[in-house]
């Protein structure tokens, strides 16, 4: 038996283009729902990371206190980082009596300041800092300013935006109200 399709069951079978232009555009308007979903996603696990390493910073600094009697006194990234591998005293300017790492230093990225993408190796690179997920260096501060009245140190990631307006406040406290603090990461 042979079949012939006529013009109009041909006509009725093909897709249109108002058709073929609505899939797309639902295509569309779902591929930019999954990439925001999943660009929160990838900020909130970038988010936790920081906190997770903020926490274990802030035992290492904790641990440092109870062998050299108090924090690291520095406002430098660098200056924290070869005080808690155990190579600085607290005064920053003398090597510690029986200093050792205070610090998990594989749980971290270390980079070079002016290249935060590249890693640097603390142990022959005296200025190198502990970057946060977003490449930029943690921010530490202890006794680094006149008057500091705090009674711990403050410890913090610039977080997504990688801005900070100037963060502290007399006495050493924190600015959290500066716009550009609000994302900033730091431990309850």
């Amino acid at each position: 038996m042979f079949f012939s399709r006529t013009k109009s069951a041909s006509c009725c079978a093909a897709f249109t283009l108002l058709e073929l232009l609505a899939v797309l555009a639902l295509l569309g308007v779902l591929a930019t729902l999954v990439s925001g979903v999943g660009r929160r996603a990838s900020d909130a696990g970038r988010t936790a990371r920081a906190r997770a390493e903020l926490a274990a910073l802030a035992a290492a600094l904790e641990g440092y206190r109870r062998e050299h009697g108090d924090y690291p006194r520095t406002g430098d990234g660098a200056v924290l980082l070869q005080s808690l591998l155990g190579r600085l005293a607290p005064d920053g300017a003398t090597p510690p009596r029986g200093g050792r790492p205070g610090l998990e230093l594989a749980k971290f990225s270390v980079a070079a300041p002016r290249d935060p993408e590249r890693p640097a190796d603390p142990f022959g690179n005296a200025a190198a800092v502990l970057v946060d997920p977003w490449g930029q260096a943690y921010r530490y501060a202890f006794r680094s300013i006149a008057g500091w009245t705090n009674p711990g140190f403050v410890l913090y990631s610039c977080g997504p935006d990688r801005l900070d307006s100037p963060i502290l406040l007399p006495g050493g406290f924190m600015n959290q109200s500066a716009e550009a603090n609000t994302d900033n990461v730091r431990l309850p």
